[in-house]
């Protein structure tokens, strides 16, 4: 695929057509190959105990009609007959449960994989994915998706295989009996087709509206729980109940027609089954006064037709389950091929991390996000090694972008990003990552301990070389101030910590896995004047020997920096010291004197 096209092939917001369905379905039944032997054993369970089941109205037919009706009263014979039918009850009991137990294990374990890829998967595609795809609908994928192929596997699959040959048995069963009758009951079929037809499609958009709905609702929740501290700051809590009221009203209004369409469709089942025991009884209740029909045959036929509608009814009370499961296979099987816009080359250069010296340049870097929106233009940028550099720029010059880019979260469009003189699209990416490391402004901590935080759960890296890396950073002393130390457990983005001990713990990350480019995208920009010294100092220890680029609105931040760099609508505007970039008297000095207060805003001159 063209680059920068591949994620967009497969949008997981877009229709799925009757191949891709197909394909989809293909995609997630190639999880069960594994467990072939397994489904053959639960094939063979549900044969045994399905036979077992529908041999019992058999044995009652026997008894009425060879022994009762003939008045020869052989009790012998009925008590074997009732020692078989026991027999068989305990038979179908026992195969019963093996056959729900083994689907069970294997329907887990199915659905366990597919979840465990989807997240693997999801890890490895590009940042321009998540730029459009909600983290609330990616939630749902995870989660509700999952589990609905989780019925499918363990209620759906066993529905239409157990039921499925049930009504095969039922018929052979009911043409032995009585061929004449039997063929009055398969007149059921075509009406049976007729409602099943009429009902998939309409069905089909009903539950998958439900699940869009469903989806949008997730997406909103996360969207807010996300946001809290900003909802309650600016007083939006009732703005933001009436929006979860409306999405609330309409994933309600999609369910209740779901539930309508459910209800109608199982109930016009029921009716057709009365109605056809009612017909069956009096086609057959006349034969028997006619004495042309065994009432023995008439009462297993009654008891069979009655079975026939169960399978039935017990297929369509899955229909919905099996709808929602479509649905389900094709937004994963959407989110399966959706392809990382950024990949590894086929050939990728090998490159051992110590060894790299930090160069850096972008040689007439062309970026967009969007088609007829640059960001970059014509860009060019060469960094010494061990060199920092400090860049500035109002918002929407360019800053991040140039980060994004070196980090390889996007890749340009025109011209080419290189370190040491290699372009990093033929790196393997773990290796990129390795040598570029990132600070952020607002730097992520999982729920864990300080030390699995610090080592990212990476138990190559022991716990001495994690404490050392916070000493080294000036982080130990607030660490060992709380009360487990560094096995204290933090909450979701560490919410138990300051900004600065967020951000100190991320310093000592870079320590700990030593890259030798160091990026901070406005690592300092909530800090308080006493925090940000400690930051600052935690910098000044962790860029030396490493080339660093820094991304700062306080220009005290990039005051030392050896050389600045000032964009401006995605160019290269100045660039110098601090002192020589005030000297100039140019846009610089502009940025400068505003962020003093001492100019008037950027942009009026």
């Amino acid at each position: 695929m063209p680059k920068g096209k591949a994620e967009t092939a497969a949008s997981p917001a877009g229709a799925v057509g009757k191949e891709d369905r197909r394909a989809a379905f293909r995609t997630m039944l190639a999880y069960a190959k594994p467990y072939r032997l397994r489904f053959a054993l639960i094939f063979l369970c549900t044969l045994l105990a399905i036979a077992a089941d529908l041999l019992q109205p058999y044995l009652v037919k026997i008894a009425i009609d060879d022994n009762l009706m003939d008045g020869r009263n052989d009790y012998g014979m009925l008590l074997i007959i009732s020692i078989v039918y026991l027999v068989f009850v305990v038979v179908s009991l026992l195969f019963t449960y093996l056959q729900n137990n083994m689907l069970q294990y294997v329907g887990q374990h199915i659905v366990a994989t597919i979840r465990k890829d989807l997240f693997g998967h999801i890890s490895k595609l590009s940042m321009s994915f998540f730029d459009r795809f909600p983290n609330g609908s990616l939630v749902t994928h995870v989660s509700s998706d999952t589990e609905t192929l989780n019925q499918f596997f363990t209620q759906v699959f066993l529905s239409l295989m157990r039921d499925g040959m049930t009504l095969l048995f039922i018929i052979a069963l009911m043409f032995h009996l009585d061929p004449e009758l039997a063929g009055y009951s398969m007149i059921l079929l075509p009406i049976i087709a007729g409602i099943a037809i009429g009902f998939r499609s309409y069905m089909r958009s009903i539950y998958h509206n439900a699940r869009t709905q469903l989806s949008r609702l997730i997406a909103f929740t996360a969207e807010n729980l996300a946001g809290m501290n900003l909802i309650q700051a600016f007083h939006q809590q009732n703005e933001q109940q009436q929006s979860f009221d409306d999405q609330n009203k309409r994933f309600l209004r999609a369910n209740l027609r779901e539930v309508r369409t459910n209800v109608l469709f199982n109930r016009s089942f029921d009716i057709l089954g009365n109605v056809s025991v009612a017909f069956i009884v009096w086609i057959g209740g006349m034969a028997v006064f006619e004495r042309t029909m065994e009432f023995g045959v008439l009462y297993a036929f009654i008891t069979y037709i009655r079975q026939f509608f169960q399978p039935i009814n017990s297929i369509t009370q899955q229909w919905n389950t099996l709808q929602s499961a479509t649905v389900s296979m094709d937004r994963l099987w959407r989110l399966f091929s959706t392809e990382p816009a950024v990949r590894d080359p086929d050939r990728p250069r090998t490159v051992d991390p110590t060894s790299v010296q930090g160069r850096i340049d972008y040689d007439n870097v062309h970026f967009h996000y969007q088609e007829g929106v640059p960001i970059l233009s014509g860009l060019d940028l060469h960094i010494r090694p061990g060199e920092m550099i400090g860049i500035v720029g109002a918002t929407g010059a360019g800053k991040s972008s140039l980060m994004s880019l070196l980090c390889r979260f996007y890749d340009v469009q025109q011209g080419s990003v290189r370190i040491d003189g290699v372009d990093i699209r033929e790196l393997p990416q773990s290796s990129l990552h390795r040598i570029v490391g990132l600070v952020q402004q607002e730097p992520f901590l999982y729920s864990g301990s300080i030390v699995d935080n610090v080592r990212l759960f990476d138990e190559s890296i022991s716990r001495d070389e994690v404490i050392r890396a916070c000493r080294f950073v000036g982080a130990d002393e607030l660490i060992t101030r709380l009360k487990d130390g560094y096995d204290t457990m933090l909450s979701e983005r560490g919410s138990g910590l300051s900004a600065g001990e967020r951000q100190l713990i991320s310093f000592a990350r870079i320590v700990v896995f030593k890259p030798r480019i160091l990026i901070l995208d406005e690592a300092t920009a909530n800090l308080d004047s006493h925090t940000e010294q400690l930051v600052q100092s935690a910098l000044h220890v962790v860029s030396q020997g490493r080339t660093t680029l820094v991304i700062a609105h306080r220009l005290s931040t990039i005051m030392q920096a050896d050389r600045i760099i000032v964009m401006k609508q995605g160019r290269i505007v100045e660039q110098g010291t601090h002192r020589e970039l005030l000297d100039r008297q140019g846009y610089y000095e502009q940025l400068y004197r505003h962020s003093q207060g001492t100019q008037q805003p950027v942009g009026r001159r």
